[in-house]
């Protein structure tokens, strides 16, 4: 004859308090979990105080704050030559034309004929792309890509712009970065970026140690919690 197991009243009463007390403990992690500080990196450079640049900067913060209510997703950059009335006016529908940042290699080449068949090979491959590409040819690698909800037509459009910016304002670097208001575009030589300094490295590493303590960190507050339950019941 099977017995019916019955919870003592004291067992069933501290049960539910467990449950109660997990249930506002996990809410309370959803809300908690967008503020939650899990890694930054900061450059080694550092802007002066009172400058364009930090004009440019709280605008673009005050911006990015006062939007977030109209759109799931934001991304600005801003040049230091952008004046703020002209940041706040820029119009939403003309991608290619605004918020320009360019990184140029200080490494160049000259009447190297390969390299620059090769990255002009390279940057057609990208400026066709339709949300993300990754093209290489012989040594040099690049890649491009659009926000999300970019359209197909304006995403094409402003890899163009992003690919035209790499040829005139970076000419015969061997690396060089652009970014545009809702695309980027960036093409590189074989081999540039493995000899950059050891702080990007150190960057890498801080960036992956953060990730592993907030698992364990997690998974050793799953395992008390489940521990806790097993001994209430």
């Amino acid at each position: 004859m099977l017995s019916r197991r019955t919870l003592h009243p004291r067992s069933s009463t501290t049960l539910s308090l467990l449950l109660l007390l997990l249930s506002l403990l996990s809410d309370h992690i959803r809300s908690a979990t967008a503020n939650v500080f899990i890694y930054a990196g900061c450059s080694q450079g550092k802007f002066q105080p009172s400058s364009a640049f930090e004009t440019n900067l709280n605008t673009l913060l005050n911006s990015a704050v006062s939007s977030s209510s109209q759109s799931s997703y934001n991304s600005f950059a801003l040049g230091n030559d952008t004046t703020s009335p002209a940041t706040a006016a820029t119009p939403p529908d003309e991608p290619a034309v605004y918020g320009l940042y360019k990184k140029c290699s200080a490494k160049s080449v000259t009447n190297d004929e390969e390299f620059f068949r090769r990255r002009d090979d390279v940057l057609a491959d990208v400026e066709g792309a339709i949300g993300f590409r990754v093209s290489s040819s012989g040594l040099v690698e690049g890649f491009g890509q659009c926000l999300g909800d970019l359209g197909a037509a304006d995403c094409t459009a402003c890899l163009a712009e992003a690919v035209g910016k790499l040829k005139s304002l970076c000419g015969s670097a061997v690396a060089a970065d652009v970014f545009l208001g809702q695309c980027s575009a960036r093409y590189w030589a074989s081999g540039y970026y493995d000899t950059s300094s050891d702080s990007s490295n150190e960057d890498e590493v801080g960036k992956t140690v953060a990730i592993i303590v907030g698992v364990v960190a997690g998974v050793a507050v799953f395992i008390v919690l489940l521990s806790v339950c097993r001994t209430a019941v």
